[in-house]
């Protein structure tokens, strides 16, 4: 049973920085996607970053890139998501998704929500301006 719990989610100002973490356990051998994505109400949840576990191949949206930093750890079963110079528009609830390796539309691991098969339970960045 593949479990993924996300932490480190909270309020922080506009220009601030936040890491969010993604502890997975139950994951057998084998190349994997991990991706954080993020949702606001009303709107889809969208994949802001992803990466290769097997080549540490990463991914970004253009609304992140330069910004935010995705990170595996394989040692500490760990996903990381760094937000630097984050936003107003980068509040939303933030989640971890893993899924065998894949090839998506925008490059491998860059997908969408139907695109990933095991789903964290979430955690609420808020970032005021």
């Amino acid at each position: 049973q593949v479990q993924l719990v996300e932490s480190g989610g909270g309020s922080v100002q506009a220009g601030g920085s936040l890491r969010l973490s993604c502890a997975t356990s139950g994951y057998s051998s084998g190349s994997r996607c991990m991706g954080w994505f993020r949702q606001v109400p009303g709107k889809e949840r969208e994949e802001v970053a992803g990466i290769d576990s097997g080549n540490s191949r990463t991914y970004y949206s253009d609304s992140v890139k330069g910004r935010f930093t995705i990170s595996l750890d394989n040692a500490k079963s760990t996903v990381y998501l760094q937000m630097n110079s984050v936003k107003p528009e980068d509040t939303a609830m933030y989640y971890c998704a893993a899924n065998p390796r894949f090839f998506g539309r925008s490059g491998w691991c860059a997908g969408m929500q139907a695109d990933f098969r095991y789903w964290g339970q979430g955690t609420q960045v808020t970032v005021s301006s």
